[in-house]
């Protein structure tokens, strides 16, 4: 059963932008955290941002910090992964998902996923 479902994602110049979204059931929106974590082909994957349950808490990776930002539709159980100014280094599979928030010193640090609560993935291609 698929509890996760991404879409969005493609190809864009460096510089651009691409929005991707994850829907949620609404168990899953309303008690996870969510995340979204990429890998590049080769590399380890690695976090890139965090939403808490009610999404009024967020985290980013320092390499996205100012240019991505989630936001939410909860009359549809889906966060936003908005992304700006992209580089080819942003160039990746993203993956949404759900797990236990984590915090460091009361902020939010990032989401240490369930092994059952990811999305399909979506790939993010960005050219120079």
């Amino acid at each position: 059963q698929v509890q996760l479902v991404e879409s969005g994602g493609g190809s864009v110049q460096a510089g651009g932008s691409l929005t991707l979204s994850c829907a949620a059931s609404g168990y899953i929106y309303n008690n996870y955290c969510m995340g979204w974590f990429r890998q590049a082909p080769g590399k380890e994957r690695e976090g890139v941002a965090a939403s808490s349950t009610t999404g009024g808490r967020t985290w980013y990776a320092r390499s996205v910090s100012g240019r991505f930002t989630i936001s939410k539709d909860n009359a549809k159980n889906t966060r936003f992964l908005q992304m700006n100014s992209l580089k080819p280094e942003d160039s990746a599979m993203y993956y949404c998902a759900a797990g236990s928030c984590l915090f460091q010193n009361g902020a939010l640090a990032g989401v240490s996923p369930d092994k059952d609560l990811w999305g399909q993935g979506i790939q993010v291609t960005v050219s120079s």
